[in-house]
Order: structure tokens, then C-alpha cells, then sequence
């Protein structure tokens, strides 16, 4: 099996300045010197605290999905159920077990972790596993959560498996966990690769996480 990994690497940072807060994020500009030295140059991103989607398969190949109106894009995404880490501690299946209770009223025995994915490495910090769960019944939405926003008009269904993969392969959906995780247990099917555990190391959120408390 390949050895072909990505590497934790941080080039010197000379100055960091935020440029403006948000909610959940800050847009920021690093000034980077190269590791050969020469003129510094800028950077500019967004922070991220990291996310986490489902993708939740029943006994019947049904994948559960949700409709989501995302205002950046300007459509209604068919995605899955996915949300944000709430810190840099949490643990990321955890914050899975928590989102697929929240956005589908649903809580599996079985979970494995699919994919991880950096979702805009040249101007985001963003994150996200995406996990297979499997052994699905229903159950509460967690006490005190209210649906809200874009979340108030989110449709929640079922879709068959292989059409969505068609969906993705005509570029009729977009949404990047969704396309991230169905292609990638579509490709672990084909070929018999197993999957990793749900408490898997996740290397790029350990540099984050470290990145976070240096801010802090």
C-alpha cells in the first residue's frame, strides 16, 4: 500500500491581522516568509472551527438527506446531515452523533469514518469528516435544539443510493460532504476497502486545533 501522505508544515509567520469577525469565523491575513527567506508576502483566509456530516445509509440502501437553501451559492443543496464542531476539543463523532439527532431525528449503532476532507485549502482553515453510519433508528432531537433560519425550512427525506451517485456524476448535485462521502463509499464498495474506525486520527484537525489555542 502507498505510503503518499500530506505533511504538517508551517512557514514562518511574520504578522497576523484580522480583517474582520463573524459568528462562527474571522477573515485574517498572514504575512509568510518562505522557507528560503526572501520577501515576506501575504495570506489571506478564512479561520474555521471544522465540521462533520453523515452520511446515513438504512437497511434498505436509502441514504438520509437533507434540502438546505445556502444563501453564498444562491440554491437549495441536497446535502447530509452536517454541522459544526463547537470547539476545539470536541470530539468530532460526538459532534456527528449530536448533528444526525438534530437535522434527521436519527441515531445509529454503527459508525465508521468515510472521508476527510479539506474543503478550500488556499482560503479557508475548513475541515470536515465526513462518517458512514449504518444501523439507523429514530430518536429525539436533542433537549433545548430549535430548528432556526435556513434550518426552519430544511426538508428532510430519503434517497435511493445509486441515484445519488448519478446525481453527482451528471453535476446535478454539488453539495461537497455529499459528493465527498457518497463517492468515496461508492469507491470503498467497489474495491473492498474497509473502512477506518470512527475514532481515526484526524491530522489536519490536531493542526488546527493547536493553531486555535495560539490564537486564543
Amino acid at each position: 500500500m502507498s505510503s503518499l501522505s500530506d505533511l504538517p508544515l508551517a512557514w514562518p509567520v511574520t504578522g497576523h491581522t484580522v480583517l474582520g469577525r463573524g459568528r462562527v469565523s474571522l477573515f485574517v491575513e498572514d504575512e509568510i516568509t518562505g522557507p528560503t527567506g526572501g520577501q515576506p508576502f501575504h495570506r489571506q483566509y478564512i479561520t474555521h472551527p471544522g465540521a462533520v456530516g453523515i452520511i446515513a445509509v438504512d437497511d434498505r440502501d436509502r441514504v438520509a438527506v437533507v434540502r438546505q437553501y445556502r444563501h453564498p451559492v444562491g440554491m437549495e443543496l441536497v446535502e447530509p446531515p452536517a454541522g459544526l464542531l463547537d470547539g476545539v476539543d470536541e470530539d468530532p463523532l460526538d459532534a456527528a452523533q449530536r448533528e444526525l439527532a438534530e437535522e434527521a431525528s436519527l441515531r445509529a449503532d454503527h459508525w465508521s469514518v468515510l472521508v476527510d476532507v479539506a474543503t478550500s485549502p488556499g482560503g479557508s482553515e475548513e475541515s470536515a469528516r465526513v462518517y458512514l453510519a449504518t444501523g439507523l433508528a429514530q430518536t429525539d432531537r436533542p433537549d433545548g435544539f430549535v430548528l432556526e433560519h435556513e434550518e426552519a425550512h430544511m426538508l428532510v427525506g430519503w434517497e435511493p443510493f445509486p441515484d445519488l451517485v448519478d446525481g453527482i456524476l451528471d453535476g446535478r448535485l454539488q453539495s461537497p460532504l455529499l459528493v465527498a462521502g457518497v463517492m468515496a463509499l461508492a469507491t470503498a464498495r467497489a474495491t473492498g476497502r474497509d473502512l477506518r474506525p470512527a475514532d481515526a486520527p484526524w491530522p489536519v484537525r490536531g493542526v488546527h486545533a493547536e493553531q486555535q489555542r495560539e490564537r486564543a
